[in-house]
């Protein structure tokens, strides 16, 4: 169910979780534990999924966005947790009601885990536990060049954190993520440490080595949970699976 899990007792508090693909009820090319594609995957296997993860970490409650590729960050205050609806994680399918599109969220309230899916893309998770914030950005190739980690971290340091740590979690990795030479040239000159090579000799991007400068560039304390997605046939992958990929899960609650 996790390729890795930090209980909080051994966090300060903080809990933080990689979902892996086992352990759900899932069908098919889907999993078994899918936490995303509502409008595809069977809404009652999600609801299940998230259930089991919840009870395994000691979480009740999930917020989730509509990820879009973009730089924005939600502040997530006690007012909008009081009001989260107890599937409103599981989106428009379950609730009608459609979650907000952003690419990161940040919090100083305990009793919820912070949710990032992903099946390729970066997943990043942020504490600075000794001030009680915590956060979850979804770093891809687009938003990771229009500055999402930036603003995640920017929006910490509003909430009162200074001693950041973060965690990357499991992505395709520069011997798998295969771009065309002008885009690997493009992104490289915005993100340092993003030009890659492939195993087999073809451009690519290395998301992880620059998320990390860029990252220890803002003073954060970097530590890397990040397998690759595409060679690791126990995570997700939307380069190895396609259209039929389910969505692993990021998360990151505070007790107190």
């Amino acid at each position: 169910m996790f390729f890795f899990h930090r209980p909080p007792d051994s966090g300060d508090g903080v809990g933080l979780a990689f979902t892996d693909r086992a352990g759900g009820v899932s069908e098919g090319a889907f999993g078994p534990l899918n936490l995303g594609r509502t409008d595809v995957d069977d809404l009652a296997h999600v609801r299940e999924n998230f259930a089991r993860v919840g009870a395994a970490l000691g979480v009740e409650r999930f917020v989730t966005l509509a990820q879009v590729h973009g730089p924005d960050v939600v502040v997530l205050d006690a007012e909008t947790i009081a009001a989260w609806g107890p599937e409103q994680h599981l989106g428009s399918e379950a609730t009608g009601v459609p979650l907000r599109r952003a690419d990161a969220l940040v919090t100083d309230q305990p009793g919820t885990a912070l949710c990032i899916r992903v099946a390729d893309c970066l997943p990043v998770l942020f504490a600075d536990p000794a001030r009680g914030v915590i956060g979850a950005a979804h770093a891809g190739r687009v938003g990771l060049a229009a500055g999402v980690l930036t603003r995640t971290v920017e929006a910490l340091r509003d909430l009162g954190a200074r001693d950041i740590e973060a965690w990357l979690g499991p992505h395709i990795c520069g011997d798998c993520y295969e771009v065309p030479a002008e885009m690997r040239e493009e992104v490289a000159a915005q993100l340092p440490g993003a030009y890659a090579e492939t195993s087999w000799g073809t451009p690519a991007l290395d998301l992880g080595a620059a998320a990390e400068r860029q990252l220890r560039d803002l003073d954060c304390t970097v530590e890397r949970r990040d397998r690759c997605t595409r060679t690791s046939l126990d995570l997700h992958s939307h380069r190895r699976d396609g259209a039929t990929a389910g969505r692993l899960g990021a998360l990151i609650w505070r007790t107190a």
